[in-house]
């Protein structure tokens, strides 16, 4: 009986609390190796709510899955991760390679995160996020099949902010890798609100 109750309390937290995920694609280089093994909030999505920066993994949308690696063991997932850029009610865009991402008309500084010597985007877009909904990229712009790239797929590339399952908080595994997935705030700080976006 000694052991029941550490095993319960365990088993709630896995269950309702944290989530586990094993990295193998290279989207989110150099912030998540392939290999490595991250650990998420699951109530974080709700509470406090999502933010524009936040690491997170969500279901498949839209048969992404089968655009962002050949492995057998990614084919077999219906989970992706990303890194969130744009909230519902944003305009993400961006003229193209040499250029920044703009949120709201304001163009923001990546250089924290994305992999060193990769364009923000090498593809020219403007995408307004519709209500509940949320806009993402991977960190390893020249790699992710991220919503850049699903424009056309009847809901403009964007994810539902239903099937986001987590908020990334930590790299656990392998332990030379460990560290905290920040969601890098400052780099937003200067986006308006999108009722008050950079004309």
């Amino acid at each position: 009986m000694l052991f029941v109750l550490p095993l319960a309390i365990v088993i709630v937290i896995r269950v309702f609390f944290l989530g586990f995920y094993s990295i193998p694609s290279e989207s989110m280089m150099d912030t998540i190796q392939v290999g490595d093994r991250v650990i998420t909030s699951k109530i974080a999505p709700r509470y406090p709510g999502l933010s524009r920066g936040d690491i997170i993994v969500f279901k498949d949308p839209a048969h992404w899955l089968s655009a962002e690696s050949s492995s057998s063991s990614y084919q077999n997932s219906e989970y992706l991760i990303k890194r969130l850029i744009g909230l519902p009610g944003d305009t993400v865009a961006c003229k193209g390679a040499g250029s920044p991402i703009t949120v709201n008309g304001v163009a923001i500084d990546e250089k924290e995160y994305i992999r060193p010597g990769v364009d923000p985007s090498s593809i020219t877009f403007s995408v307004k996020v519709t209500s509940g909904h949320v806009f993402v990229l991977g960190d390893n712009r020249s790699n992710s099949a991220d919503s850049r790239y699903h424009l056309n797929d009847g809901d403009s590339g964007l994810v539902p902010e239903s099937d986001v399952v987590g908020v990334g908080l930590v790299v656990y595994w392998p332990l030379s890798r460990w560290s905290v997935l920040s969601s890098h705030g400052s780099v937003f700080s200067a986006v308006p609100d999108s009722g008050t976006a950079a004309k």
